[in-house]
């Protein structure tokens, strides 16, 4: 159990559930003879970029994933030298810092070629690319009628000693449903583009393909190398009816009662009056609004709650800003809430579901919204104060009341 908060929100991030969700989606792609990539983009999914790589390393990752090559250059910054794969590039941007050192580029088209090529000869070392082949999410990749040229272009490149061909990949766009016909396709076509790209270039070339649902529930799709994502952060990215992993979320979200107070009946409650007190109630404001991280749409679902001392209690009113108000019950009843008491916003669960008056989840709230849980955890804001714990004790804490978010 991790010790009282003393600012006014923060999260907490669970450096050891990183470490056993790794470990057991490391050992899934180890059982099919695949590597695995450990997506740290987005600061980490929310949950802090550097920590999460760290022990995503130590529990048996071998590659790191990032969207940026501004994230990428984090890691290299702090110190992590494993494998990166950064891959979704703008026009004009400079590749040289990345290239030299040694930051793997993705590819999707000749323009990111060039911009690759013209960083490696800058940086005087060829540049490491994968190269993406769009296979059916009609999002970031090569369209498959221009990839005999681009393979073309990359060979010339080869020649002059510029580039460095590590990979051919693709991304899923149905793999949360495991049984999906898109699947098969997609994989058809990355298998095609593979042998073209193995033949014309000459070389053997790494195939990844699966994100965190295809690592769970499809070994067939492991190909080379794994790139789970959102399960790195303990969160089941499977949709439907199915047997949930034994994954761990990692985050906790977390603030302080900063007062009690009792309002008589009949009283609109927050902007708007959309509650109004069905007689004397004590009530507690929570320091934690929409600028923190909890979404404004959660006042007007009427089933938001928080936990105090280990009971569910409703938020009533509107979220605001910087904070809510927490129903306690009826004027003078025994809630036992103070001032300076701990308030979970969402955390890992308990093991019983909300009916039955468990912790909030980062799940619950997604399915409140009509979103997903991706969206809630890189939702938390710039507010709130990121540490680590590992085990029962909070380790690097941050200092100060609100600084960067940073490890």
């Amino acid at each position: 159990m991790t010790a009282v908060p003393t600012a006014r929100i923060e999260a907490v991030v669970d450096l050891d559930a990183i470490r056993h969700n790794v470990a057991l989606l490391a050992g899934l792609a180890g059982s099919s003879g695949a590597a695995t990539m450990a997506v740290v983009k987005a600061d980490g999914y929310g949950h802090g970029a550097v920590g999460v790589a760290r022990a995503a390393l130590d529990a048996g990752a071998t590659w790191l994933g990032v969207c940026t090559l501004d994230e990428a250059a984090e890691l290299r910054d702090a110190g992590v030298g494993a494998p990166v794969l950064s891959w979704l590039h703008v026009p004009d941007e400079d590749m040289t810092g990345a290239v030299a050192t040694a930051v793997d580029l993705g590819i999707a088209s000749p323009r990111d070629l060039a911009a690759a090529a013209g960083a490696a000869r800058a940086a005087g070392r060829p540049a490491r690319i994968h190269l993406k082949i769009d296979t059916g999410l009609s999002r970031n990749g090569c369209p498959p009628a221009d990839w005999g040229a681009l393979l073309d272009a990359v060979a010339g490149l080869v020649d002059e000693g510029v580039v460095e061909p590590v990979a051919v990949w693709s991304h899923l766009a149905h793999a949360d449903a495991p049984g999906h016909p898109t699947l098969d396709r997609q994989a058809a076509r990355l298998d095609d583009a593979h042998r073209a790209a193995t033949t014309r270039l000459g070389r053997p070339l790494l195939a990844h393909l699966a994100n965190s649902a295809a690592t769970l529930t499809r070994p067939d799709l492991h190909r080379d190398l794994v790139r789970p994502g959102i399960a790195v952060y303990g969160l089941d990215p499977v949709e439907g009816p199915h047997e949930p992993p034994d994954l761990r979320p990692a985050m906790t979200f977390r603030s302080r009662v900063a007062l009690v107070k009792t309002v008589a009946g009949g009283e609109g409650v927050s902007y708007g009056h959309i509650w109004t007190t069905p007689g004397p109630r004590d009530l507690a404001l929570v320091p934690a609004g929409y600028a923190d991280g909890v979404p404004r749409l959660l006042g007007s679902s009427g089933r938001f709650a928080v936990g105090i001392h280990g009971v569910r209690r409703p938020v009533v009113g509107r979220v605001c800003m910087d904070q809510v108000m927490v129903d306690l019950g009826p004027a003078g009843s025994d809630h036992g809430v103070v001032e300076g008491d701990e308030v979970v916003l969402f955390g890992p669960g308990d093991g019983r579901s909300p009916v039955e008056g468990g912790q909030p989840t980062a799940t619950e709230w997604a399915d409140l919204l009509g979103t997903i849980h991706y969206e809630i955890v890189t939702g938390v804001g710039g507010r709130p104060r990121l540490r680590r714990v590992t085990g029962v004790g909070v380790t690097h804490a941050t200092d100060g009341v609100n600084p960067p978010r940073t490890w």
